[in-house]
């Protein structure tokens, strides 16, 4: 086999056509062994190739003699001084952290430890024994792809609707789906899933972690895994288990996927996890980072250089400080977005990426090198907006062209539907887009992506059945998963027959989503919630592949008039541009007539004064959106008009007569929406009863 120096310009395995360059950092290896493997018995080494060429510290050679197809990995020489923070073994096989594709799994065995398993010195001991029947091999990749005409959707964030979905969960039991195909990527993008995200106004996509992931050995052993998928270990490699084909088909499959969602106007993002990986802590096995060189790319604790510092609750954090760690990071993204053609990320854990060196920080080097960039500025940028670590909770911290997941408004929703007191001035502002949150920071309505629930939690459905978790399957004697859900059950714990029960849960699903649909700001819906789907009180469902957490698509009738219901309210505010602003609202006078853009009203039909704010009894509010509100503009800047639209939300347990604002134009207000009752009225006389526990939309028509 030819072997020619090759070059350091681009890390990873690249195929030019003509043969392939390996290039690979290390700062602190004195040594490293490309492996080559046989494609049909991965444990078995064909040829091992010492680098010879060291360029800034990037190890690197060329052959003509490999081609796509090819199985690698690297042993990595140095010093084991885990004191110092060093931990590299040449008896254990590494992954090439910028591979394209990966094949196989971690086999949990003694032998991925770079320590020996139980010797009294712990991970201070060395391991002599091979690990390269027991990890997964990389994978060289033709990237070459034919996109045609594929260009991004670009969907302003004010007509954003955001839809998270599991790729194999949408998929597994949709009957519509071809039966190969279910559980994969050209599953999730076959006819029967792109027309019910169309039916819903669905504009983006947000795909739990679909990097190459680890599943951990506790959960392996437990015989259960990682079904979300937020242990990385490949930030270039689309994970197999969503794949149909072949070794590597991967890559081509996801791209795939990615042209029939943009070919429907739908924009793909990705769930990210940058801010650790899934080694784990300094007892984890040596599988990529950590055998490469771990005092690059993980925080150290400074003054015992053995441990890890852990901003994530996951045993490690990404050293983002280095730049060779954060250059894996924009190189990922972009790969992402060049290569693969998706349309923006959102950011597990995101405070962890900005902590420089350890206190979060908005001028950091991650988002001032991402906000240079002319390709990552472009795309969507979505802020999981906390960390585990001190001072984690940085909701409204991040700098413009980021939007957050706002954890407020999902709490300020719960809440007030639940029946809690005192809740109506925290509402209103989460209503009108969290300018008390965002605004500080030069940002829009856009800056709030509003969701009740997510894939960490309580399903929406759970959410008003159960006020207790149930996760005993998860292995952990119901420890695990969040203690404190704003949660109610309505009358019974858990599935009833009780109609009035199953009445009540079907009306506070509606106002859930009705309230979403009509805040200011970017809406995000759970998948499945639309159809109302439970895990069992299971709120921490991470490890469960199963039918506890798929879609089921057998719908019962309240579920398809649930359905129904959904698909209207997103309708209605995607009709009415008073909903989609991109500026906060002002509640000055606006034009000769000195109407307000918003008012907030009382039932009696007078606006809210300072002594309602603060009236802890109050559970009812009204909010009167004018017309000429909208800030909507066609293509030459011409301003798009909208409807007045009247809102009275009725969060307690009486009905309550609501008057209706007399207005200078002639016309007539009628329902648009009322989740008490499935007719629509045409008001007569002033006053409209809200029924407890519900929400009536109004518009406005005039007759002139």
């Amino acid at each position: 086999m030819r072997i020619w120096p090759g070059s350091a310009s681009k890390l990873g395995a690249i195929w030019d056509g003509e043969g392939v360059n390996f290039a690979l950092f290390s700062q602190n290896a004195t040594g490293v062994d490309l492996c080559l493997y046989d494609s049909h018995d991965a444990t078995r080494e064909t040829h091992r190739i010492p680098l010879t060429e060291r360029t800034n510290r990037v190890w690197h050679c060329y052959s003509p003699d490999i081609r796509p197809g090819q199985l690698y990995a690297y042993r990595v020489h140095g010093p084991y001084a885990p004191e110092r923070g060093m931990r590299f073994n040449p008896h254990k096989v590494v992954v090439d952290p910028y591979a394209r594709a990966i094949a196989g799994r971690v086999e949990w065995h003694d032998a991925v430890f770079a320590y020996q398993v139980g010797h009294s010195d712990g991970d201070l001991s060395f391991s002599e024994t091979d690990s390269a029947a027991y990890v997964p091999k990389c994978v060289v990749v033709d990237e070459a792809f034919t996109w045609g005409d594929d260009r991004p959707p670009q969907i302003p964030w004010s007509d954003t609707l955001i839809y998270e979905a599991h790729v194999k969960g949408m998929t597994m039991k949709h009957p519509e789906v071809p039966a190969n195909l279910r559980g994969t990527y050209l599953g999730l993008a076959s006819d029967a899933i792109l027309d019910h995200l169309k039916s819903l106004g669905v504009t983006a996509i947000e795909l739990l972690p679909v990097h190459h992931l680890t599943v951990e050995r506790r959960l392996r052993d437990l015989g259960l895994t990682n079904y979300w998928g937020y242990q990385s270990l490949g930030f270039f490699a689309p994970d197999p288990r969503y794949a149909t084909g072949a070794m590597g088909q991967q890559v081509n499959e996801f791209k795939t996927m990615v042209k029939a969602f943009h070919r429907e106007g739908i924009e793909v993002i990705l769930d990210v996890v940058y801010n650790h990986t899934g080694e784990g802590n300094h007892m984890g096995p040596n599988i990529c980072f950590r055998g490469i060189d771990n005092a690059a790319y993980y925080r150290l604790v400074p003054e015992d250089q053995r441990h890890y510092q852990d901003f994530t609750g996951c045993g490690n954090s990404w050293n983002v400080s280095h730049p060779r760690a954060l250059q894996l990071i924009l190189d990922s993204l972009r790969h992402w977005v060049v290569d693969m053609h998706v349309d923006g990320f959102r950011f597990d854990l995101a405070p962890t990426l900005a902590r420089d060196p350890f206190e979060f920080d908005s001028f950091s080097r991650f988002f001032a090198t991402v906000q240079q960039d002319p390709v990552l500025s472009q795309v969507k940028l979505i802020a999981e907006p906390w960390d585990v670590g001190p001072g984690g909770y940085r909701l409204g911290g991040f700098p413009p062209g980021w939007a957050e997941w706002n954890g407020r408004y999902r709490d300020s929703l719960r809440r007030f539907w639940k029946g809690d007191p005192g809740q109506v001035p925290e509402l209103a502002s989460r209503l009108s887009g969290s300018s008390d949150i965002f605004q500080s920071s030069d940002r829009g309505p856009y800056a709030s992506v509003n969701f009740v629930t997510c894939h960490d939690g309580y399903t929406l459905h759970d959410l008003v059945s159960y006020e207790e978790k149930h996760n005993e399957a998860n292995g952990e004697g119901n420890r695990d998963g969040h203690g404190d859900n704003l949660s109610r059950n309505w009358g019974h714990e858990g599935e009833t027959r009780a109609a009035w029960v199953n009445r009540m849960r079907e009306r506070m699903l509606k106002n859930f989503f009705a309230t979403m649909a009509f805040s200011q700001g970017v809406p995000m819906i759970s998948h499945g919630d639309e159809i109302g789907r439970s895990q069992k009180g299971n709120n921490n469902a991470y490890c469960q592949d199963s039918e506890l957490t798929w879609v089921d698509w057998n719908l019962s009738d309240s579920q398809k008039e649930l359905l129904e219901f959904v698909r209207r309210v997103f309708s209605i505010a995607r009709k009415n541009s008073v909903f989609r602003r991109r500026n906060f609202f002002s509640s000055n006078p606006m034009g000769a007539d000195e109407k307000k853009d918003i008012s907030w009203m009382k039932p009696d039909g007078s606006e809210m004064s300072e002594a309602d704010w603060k009236n802890d009894k109050n559970f009812v509010l009204g909010m009167l959106i004018d017309g000429n509100a909208s800030d909507d503009m066609d293509e030459r800047g011409r301003a798009i008009k909208g409807q007045t639209l009247l809102l009275y939300i009725n969060g307690g347990n009486r009905a309550k007569p609501c008057n209706l604002p007399q207005l200078l134009e002639r016309g007539y207000w009628h329902e648009l929406v009322n989740t008490a009752q499935r007719t629509h009225r045409i008001p007569k006389g002033t006053t409209l009863n809200v029924a407890p526990h519900s929400l009536v939309l109004l518009c406005y028509e005039g007759t002139e």
